[in-house]
């Protein structure tokens, strides 16, 4: 068994001898070294460790300046990735790889038009034909789509069972004959998210992850991966959001005469800092091994928490803080206003978010469920 020690020695050594390499070289050798996500299997970017022995090869990335910034490539290093190491044949396990080094982007295809708190209502449908899958229906809100080369689309394979029965995952190619993906425009001028269309795609059923009717169980991991990733990442003290409004507020001298203001900005920088202490125990929570339900409720306080420090933001600027100028490459507060509104429903909406809050954790009653049981055919659609 490797010690810590023996360990660190082995990042140390990766960084001396991957000195001069590129970024993707360099991520690619970080995974044949099994430092990729350690608490994976040797052999698919880990070794077998405690999730808790990451930080011990972060830690020496990050002071060599090679640290992997999961934001190449979100979906697939911090949701997709763990669901497919979890679930995936050893075929799928070879698109890990790739995945890690950002090569191939990922998108996760879980949300309809008519299938958004409640996913398991998903109505995209693939029917089995011989080897192959023939996939039909609509995804929304579907983050990267644009860029991705591959996605996890959840799909109804059995109509006449329960909700969650009738799900299976597959793997696909987002450029295969069928997919047609739209970007949808938002309010700051971007297009982070997504309409995708499948029409007559066909999937392999070697693409299938998981056995068929079995998709729900590899959505719950990938969404609770998911909810760590958006809620979970560690700050330092004073930066991002929090950060940008305390540096509005110096660069404002006569707001120093508001009190009001004063103990509004005070206010927020105390919930920012402790959410980033909450996000530290929960990443000593998750260490113990699959995420829990503490990423959700980060995720639910840091959404809110994100959209009140850009209002105050905003509004501490006056007129000035209304420009969106992406010709200086600083869009303004503004932007981070109007870009934060999706962070309450990326990921789960705050209702849902506050669902889980209250079954899991304070062990409240759970809502009323009608269609518990019933056969998703039988289920009043559009009401």
């Amino acid at each position: 068994m490797i010690t810590e020690d023996e360990l660190r020695e082995t990042a140390r050594r990766l960084i001396d001898q991957h000195r001069g390499d590129d970024q993707t070289t360099f991520l690619d050798a970080q995974f044949e070294a099994g430092l990729a996500w350690v608490h994976f299997r040797e052999g698919e970017g880990g070794l077998g460790l405690s999730p808790k022995w990451q930080e011990i090869v972060d830690t020496e990335l990050e002071a060599a300046g090679r640290r992997y910034s999961f934001a190449r490539n979100p979906m697939g290093i911090g949701m997709v990735g763990p669901a497919i190491e979890t679930h995936g044949t050893p075929e799928q396990l070879q698109h890990l790889r790739r995945a890690f080094t950002a090569e191939d982007l990922w998108c996760q295809m879980f949300s309809e038009p008519g299938a958004g708190s409640d996913v398991a209502t998903l109505a995209t449908r693939a029917v089995r034909d011989g080897d192959e899958w023939i996939v039909n229906g609509q995804k929304v809100w579907t983050s990267l789509a644009h860029l991705a080369k591959y996605g996890l689309l959840l799909a109804r394979t059995d109509p006449d069972v329960p909700k969650h029965e009738g799900i299976t995952a597959f793997i696909i190619d987002m450029h295969a004959p069928g997919v047609d993906v739209r970007p949808l425009r938002q309010m700051s001028g971007e297009s982070h998210f997504n309409e995708v269309y499948f029409t007559d795609a066909r999937v392999p059923d070697s693409a299938r992850v998981g056995e068929t009717g079995d998709g729900w169980r590899v959505a719950v991991t990938t969404l609770m991966n998911e909810r760590v990733s958006i809620g979970g990442t560690t700050a330092p003290r004073g930066s991002g959001a929090i950060g940008a409004a305390v540096a509005a507020w110096k660069a404002r001298p006569e707001a120093e005469r508001d009190p009001v203001r004063r103990d509004e900005l005070l206010r927020l920088w105390t919930e920012a800092e402790v959410h980033r202490l909450g996000n530290m125990r929960a990443q000593q929570l998750r260490e113990r091994g699959t995420p829990g339900p503490e990423g959700s409720v980060l995720k639910l306080g840091g959404a809110l928490l994100s959209q009140r420090i850009a209002s105050f933001t905003v509004n501490l600027l006056g007129p000035s803080g209304m420009l969106l100028d992406y010709s200086t490459g600083e869009p303004g507060a503004v932007h981070s206003l109007v870009a934060s509104q999706a962070s309450t429903i990326a990921g789960g909406t705050s209702e849902v978010m506050r669902n889980i809050l209250g079954e899991r954790i304070l062990g409240l009653p759970g809502e009323p469920r009608t269609d518990k049981g019933v056969p998703w055919s039988q289920i009043p659609k559009g009401v």
